[in-house]
Formats: C-alpha cells, sequence, structure tokens
C-alpha cells in the first residue's frame, strides 16, 4: 500500500502546488493524506478550500493549532468526515480527531490520527495517553493507521515515535514547517519523520514574507503577516506499508519544485 503524506500546505502557492502534483502524480498513491491548517491565507481553511483538496485526490486532511484561524470551519467541520482536528481537545469540542477513509476501489481503509504537541503549544490534553485511548477502535476497523503530530518540539515528537512504534503505520511530525533528515523505520516498523516540512513559498519565513517578519523582529512592534510567493515546493513523504501487518515497509521523503 502506498501512501503520500503532504506537508503543511501554506496559503495559495501551497495549494498550487499541490494540485499540480497531484494532476500528475495521484493514480501512483492508494491514500492521499495532507496537512491543510495553513491552507487559507495561511491560517486556517474554507469550504472552498476543503473542496478543491478533496476534489484533487486527497484522501484526509489533517490540521493543528491553526484549526480554527478561518471562522467557516465552525460551519462544515461536522459535516465533513475527511477532515480532522487534533484529537487531544477536550471531548466538548467539535469535530473529530480520527478519520477512517476507504481506498479508490474500496478494497481497503486507512485510518488517521491527527493529535498536538503539548510543548512551546497550546493547551492540549496529554497526547501520548491520547493515542493510547484511540488505537483500539481504530484497530478493529483496519491494520492501515498514519498519525499526524502536529508538535513544535523535535523531543517530543521523537518520543511519539517510539511511543507508537509497533502500532501504527507511520508517524509523520508536522508544524514547523522545516523538512528534517531523519526519515527511517523504527525497530518495531513504523515510518517516522520528524518534519516533513511545508508545502508553500520557501523564498519565506515558514511560509510568510521575510520583509514583514523582519520588520516584527527588527521593531517588536505588531506587523500583519501574509504569505510569500516564490520558491515553490511540495514536501512531504511517500510511505509503504505491507498489506499483511500495516507497519511500513518504507518512507520516502520527497522535495517537488515549481
Amino acid at each position: 500500500m502506498r501512501i503520500l503524506f503532504i506537508g503543511d500546505i501554506v496559503g495559495n502557492p501551497g495549494r498550487t502546488a499541490t494540485t499540480q502534483f497531484l494532476e500528475a502524480h495521484r493514480h501512483e498513491y492508494d491514500f492521499i493524506v495532507a496537512n491543510g491548517e495553513n491552507a487559507a491565507g495561511g491560517k486556517g481553511l474554507t469550504f472552498e478550500i476543503v473542496d478543491q483538496l478533496l476534489a484533487s485526490g486527497v484522501s484526509a486532511i489533517t490540521t493543528g493549532n491553526h484549526v480554527w484561524d478561518n471562522k467557516d470551519i465552525f460551519d462544515f467541520i461536522e459535516t465533513t468526515p475527511q477532515l480532522i482536528r487534533p484529537a487531544n481537545y477536550p471531548t466538548e469540542v467539535i469535530g473529530r480527531g480520527v478519520t477512517i477513509v476507504p481506498s479508490a476501489d474500496g478494497q481497503t481503509k486507512l485510518g488517521v490520527i491527527n493529535l498536538a504537541g503539548q510543548i512551546f503549544m497550546n493547551p492540549y490534553t496529554n497526547p501520548f495517553h491520547a493515542l493510547n485511548a484511540i488505537l483500539p477502535d481504530i484497530k478493529a476497523e483496519t491494520p492501515y493507521i498514519l498519525l499526524d503530530f502536529h508538535a513544535e518540539a523535535t523531543s517530543e515528537k521523537i518520543a511519539m515515535g517510539w511511543h507508537a512504534d509497533g502500532r501504527v503505520g507511520a508517524v509523520i511530525g508536522t508544524h514547523t514547517h522545516v523538512p528534517t533528515a531523519d526519515a527511517r523505520i523504527l525497530p518495531q516498523g513504523t515510518a517516522y519523520i520528524t518534519d516533513v516540512g511545508m508545502t508553500g513559498p520557501y523564498d519565506s519565513v515558514i511560509g510568510t514574507r521575510i520583509d514583514l517578519v523582519l520588520e516584527r523582529f527588527l521593531t517588536m512592534m505588531p506587523t500583519r503577516f501574509a504569505v510569500a510567493k516564490d520558491n515553490l515546493k511540495l514536501c512531504g513523504a511517500e510511505i509503504e506499508l505491507d498489506e499483511k501487518t500495516g507497519l511500513a515497509r518504507s518512507i520516502v521523503p520527497i522535495q517537488q519544485q515549481y
């Protein structure tokens, strides 16, 4: 089974790179998962953008700490099962933290989990305990499971990789927008990478116009940020799962220039 994970899609440039890549390559994958929390102008999601991503071939859309930044999401997150927010929000929060999506031929299913870290992040509940609680129900439906761990601290991401090793097919780190060079298969068979990077403009400061970020650092005054435009890349990872065990055979980071 081949899965494509697309790193944090940033604004219109990131959507453009995603659409172009999938037009050429979506037939190569059984499932496509994308982190979309920055897809609307750098923060949040709209219904139109979610619809565009799903129409382009994306199977499931994960998010993170910016999931609520566009208020429109409150109108459609409950009715869009392919769109998930971190599962370690309190149970009263709308939306879902897990989705199980079918392949195009309907023969297999992929469980997708979204969790957020606690270090340097919002006060989420414990993601390690959340994973323990979530896994039994997913495993009852499918052995194929991918976790998007949206976290700031490298140490917390690595710890989650070891915590999930042998229990999910892949742990994919998102949030920091900078690709890391540590893709590997952990000893019990879980594919892991600390961060797949962003899909968007790399002549920027993690997707934002350089001049605006420098102004903030130099003056320490509030600055309205905007998405940069130049040097587009789609960053992500290709993961192959064993069809019998659901564990990983390979993980290969990808960077496609546009």
